[in-house]
């Protein structure tokens, strides 16, 4: 699933996201495991917020995204010393000798299907070099099925309006985002609809594909705490290859 129309919206939608934190424990994470790391690659980068900051902070970035919409405001919005890549991150192409992958802010949640999760896996253990660290987050399967279920989420501002409802899909511990935004163009409001889905994955499941993929699982954190616990709305994989 890639974001269309939502991608001229995104950045305001996400004004209030903890991108410093992200950053702040992508930080941590590198001096503590792997203080000589300087290349990052950045699976699902959407319009570039977390890869930019890392990019002040001296790292070499690449971003890998599957929207070209997304790609398009983060080109527009960064440094030239950022590389954009428009790829799905099941299937990367050319990409190797990394010292860092990471996948932020639920990306993973959106691969809906077991194989896709595995493969991604994969993908990122041949994007690094040796002793490379791969780290992520995903939405708890708790917090799909009991926070998420059955919401619905509203914002209207003078320009931006949307709506938002989370229903059970199909698939175990997986839901479906509509979404409905009205944009003003000058004297009128234009709509458009999106629906997003997104699938979370047991703890113990991610644990062994992350090992079937190669690599040494070090860590697991809940909601930017680094103390371990497999336990909360976020859940964050401290793994290295």
């Amino acid at each position: 699933m890639s974001y269309g129309k939502m991608a001229q919206v995104y950045d305001r939608l996400m004004a209030d996201a903890p991108y410093d934190q992200w950053e702040a424990y992508t930080s941590h994470m590198l001096k503590t495991y792997h203080p000589n790391a300087k290349r990052i690659l950045d699976l699902g980068c959407g319009t570039g917020e977390i890869t930019r900051r890392l990019h002040e902070k001296g790292f070499l970035m690449t971003g890998v995204d599957l929207s070209e919409d997304m790609l398009t405001i983060a080109e527009q919005q960064s440094s030239s010393a950022i590389q954009w890549l428009n790829q799905d991150i099941t299937n990367l192409e050319g990409l190797a000798d990394y010292d860092c992958v990471i996948s932020f802010c639920d990306v993973i949640n959106y691969l809906t299907e077991e194989e896709q999760v595995k493969a991604t896996f994969s993908n990122a253990y041949t994007a690094l070099s040796a002793s490379g660290m791969f780290l992520f987050d995903v939405h708890s399967v708790e917090h799909v099925t009991e926070d998420l279920y059955g919401q619905t989420f509203a914002e209207v501002y003078d320009d931006l309006s949307y709506i938002w409802f989370c229903d059970p899909a199909n698939e175990p511990n997986s839901v479906i985002h509509d979404l409905t935004f009205f944009v003003q163009d000058q004297a009128q409001y234009q709509r458009f609809d999106e629906q997003h889905k997104q699938r979370a994955y047991p703890a113990q499941k991610l644990k062994q594909w992350i090992q079937e993929a190669g690599f040494n699982l070090l860590q697991i954190h809940a909601d930017f705490d680094t103390t371990p616990s497999d336990r909360g709305d976020r859940l964050f994989f401290v793994c290295q290859k």
